[in-house]
Order: structure tokens, then C-alpha cells, then sequence
């Protein structure tokens, strides 16, 4: 079931009954990259899958990756009411989350953050600023095969052709606009002075073979964390709940309950 959060101006999936439990997409993909999650997720939680700003029927929003962070907590504070919430971002929507956290220091109880970090290094941010570039320049079928390398190893692409025209069709869907402007915020962002804040419980993951988010960022930012707890998920690269289901739904228990 859908509904509009934050004024209307996000529109999410629900599903479930239980403690609110968010999940945020990565910035190449879209929320349908957790279908194989939520309907064992939704046997204990209220699931709830946004669109973030900009993607699907969510309202965009200026200003960078704050005002998309402070658009997301309206929304789970909306929908979560006054119970605690859990909140898991992939990629992009790890970051969002991650910022939230930092500017919303009640909003979450947990926090899951699969393959993100709290700051590129500067090879990482030219892979942006290009992506930016060519994108502006050329159009997003241009930088399609290096997204979905970001996503997927080749072996992988090569063994899931239904799955990967799947998340093509997805990715060129993308606002050009909204995807230049994620482009540009992750390719300045630097959280790593603001970890301290985020005093609840994290639960750092990242595929092992993450060439968008290589693992050295994940092991900074379990480091920053006061509470922070790191798993690397053997064999998978950015997106492991698309790759390895089973594999990220195990690494997720004993934290979510």
C-alpha cells in the first residue's frame, strides 16, 4: 500500500505490522531494489520503502543532501509517530540516513548503513564529477554500464541478464536533474567530523567486492561511530540485497530485534 508522507511530498510503500522499519535506496537504483527483503522484513516490522526526494512521485528538493535528509524526517516521523524507528539506507539512502541521523539526533533508534561511509576519497569524487559531466553532456544512457558496474560486478551482470535489464530500465528513469545534484553532494561531502553525534546503535555493511563504495569507507565510519558495529557480506558489491537476499537478512539478525 502507498502513502504520502511529509506533506505529500514522498510517497512510500507500507507493509507489515510491528516497530516502523525504513528502508532507503541507493542513488542508482530505486525502491525496488529491496523486493526481495521485504516480505521476510515485513513479518516482524511496519516496512516502510520511500522514494526519495526526486525519484518515482516524491517531490524533488533544492538545496543538497541536507534538505533531503531534513525531507526524510518529516516523512519518518510521520509515519513512525511516536514509536522508535529503525532506519536502513543503501548507497545514497545511507548517506541520507546517516545525515538525518546527525541533524535529527531523535529520529531513529537504529540505523543500518550498507555501503556508504562518511566521505569519498578524491578518486571516489572525480568518479562523481564525472559521472555529473558525461550525464550533462551525453545523457544518462551514457553513463548506464558504468552505474550498473558500480552496482554489480560483470560476472554477476553476466549471470542475471533479466535482472540487470531490470535495474537499466530503472536507472534511466532517474531525474537527470535530481541524479546530477546527488552527484555533486557526495562528490563534497565529508560527515567524518559529525560521527560523535550519532549516539544510537549502527550496524556498518558493505559487500565485500563494492567498487562504488569500496570497503575501506565502511571500516572509517564503523570507526567514527561511538556504536557502531562492521560486517563485510562475502561476494557482493554494492546493492548485497539484490545480489545475496539471504545473505543480507542474515547479517541483519540479532541487530534489527
Amino acid at each position: 500500500m502507498d502513502r504520502l508522507l511529509a506533506n505529500g511530498t514522498v510517497n512510500a510503500a507500507q507493509s507489515g505490522e510491528g516497530p516502523p522499519l525504513f528502508l532507503f535506496h541507493s542513488l542508482l537504483s530505486d525502491r525496488a531494489s529491496f523486493d526481495a527483503i521485504v516480505p521476510e522484513l515485513e513479518g516482524s516490522f511496519r516496512t516502510i520503502v520511500p522514494e526519495l526526494p526526486g525519484f518515482g512521485r516524491s517531490r524533488a528538493v533544492g538545496g543538497g543532501l541536507i534538505v533531503v535528509a531534513d525531507r526524510m524526517a518529516e516523512a519518518v516521523k510521520e509515519a513512525a509517530g511516536r514509536a522508535p524507528a529503525i532506519v536502513l539506507g543503501n548507497g545514497y539512502g545511507g548517506f541520507v540516513a546517516l545525515q538525518m541521523a546527525i541533524r535529527h539526533p531523535e529520529i531513529a533508534s537504529k540505523l543500518v548503513l550498507a555501503d556508504c561511509g562518511a566521505a569519498f576519497s578524491e578518486p571516489g569524487r572525480e568518479a562523481f564529477r564525472n559521472m555529473a559531466m558525461v550525464s550533462r553532456q551525453k545523457g544518462l544512457e551514457a553513463i548506464t554500464d558504468v552505474a550498473m558496474r558500480r552496482l554489480f560486478a560483470p560476472e554477476f551482470q553476466e549471470r542475471h541478464p533479466e535482472l540487470m535489464r531490470d535495474r537499466r530500465e530503472a536507472f534511466l528513469r532517474t531525474d537527470p536533474d535530481v541524479f546530477r545534484s546527488a552527484c555533486d553532494a557526495l562528490a563534497s561531502l565529508d560527515l567524518r567530523p559529525e560521527l560523535a553525534a550519532v549516539k544510537v546503535p549502527a550496524l556498518v555493511l558493505v559487500g565485500e567486492h563494492d567498487e562504488a563504495t569500496p570497503p575501506p569507507m565502511s571500516h572509517e565510519l564503523a570507526a567514527g561511530l561511538p556504536r557502531a558495529e562492521l560486517k563485510v557480506i562475502p561476494g557482493c558489491a554494492h546493492v548485497p540485497q539484490l545480489q545475496s537476499p539471504r545473505q543480507f537478512l542474515g547479517a541483519l539478525k540479532g541487530f534489527l530485534l
